[in-house]
Order: structure tokens, then sequence, then C-alpha cells
């Protein structure tokens, strides 16, 4: 999402299309929210607004539906195999498994994992 607000040329042109089409419904996981606010208490992240701002930027301008974390998923994520070690990633990967829905990344570790990923 970050890729796309800030239209960096490392999102492929298929991430592209599928995020223009206005015919798509997107989520927007609380596990990647916090991972942004991780990122950018740590130094790792800059942004180009306010947190906040960048939140409700995603959920008004780009019409993302806010996916919480809900205690079927992290039912799920317990049993996840071992294959990736980052946190949110994994939530990612739970969430996904269990709404049965595509993870739009460029990250092929997640491929170990059942789950649709598009890039």
């Amino acid at each position: 999402m970050l890729w796309w607000l800030r239209d960096d040329r490392r999102l492929s042109p298929r991430a592209r299309a599928l995020l223009e089409d206005g015919a798509n419904e997107l989520l927007w996981s609380i596990a990647s929210s916090w991972e942004v606010a991780v990122k950018l208490g740590i130094g790792k992240l800059e942004l180009d607004r306010p947190l906040h701002r960048l939140f409700a930027d995603i959920v008004s301008e780009q019409g993302a539906i806010v996916l919480p974390i809900g205690h079927e998923h992290c039912s799920r994520l317990a049993d996840l195999p071992r294959h990736h070690r980052d946190p949110f990633d994994r939530m990612l990967i739970a969430q996904a498994q269990h709404e049965r829905v595509p993870i739009l990344t460029a990250d092929p570790k997640l491929a170990a994992y059942e789950v649709e990923l598009v890039w």
C-alpha cells in the first residue's frame, strides 16, 4: 500500500492494475497498521504524512475495508508452520487463510504457505 501511495516503481504492473480497478475489494489489515506504526517508531520508515492521516487516507481515498484481528485469526496463527518468522506477515497469512482472500505482496517467502499470493 505504501508503494501504491508513493507511486513507487517497485510496485508490479499487475499489482498496480489490481489497485487501480475500483471493482476489486481492498482489505487493509490492522496487522499492517501495527507494522507501519512499529517501523515508524523505530526509525525504519518515513512517511509523507502523519500516521493518523495515512490510515484515514487508506480507508477514505483508497476505499479499503479495515480487517480487524480476531480470535479466529489468532487461532489460525497458532497452527501455522514456522516457514517465516515475521510476526506481521504471519498474521497476514493467518487472516488470508481464514478469510479466503489473496495477499498482495512482493515477498516470495510467503509462498511457503497455503495462501494465494498476487504480485
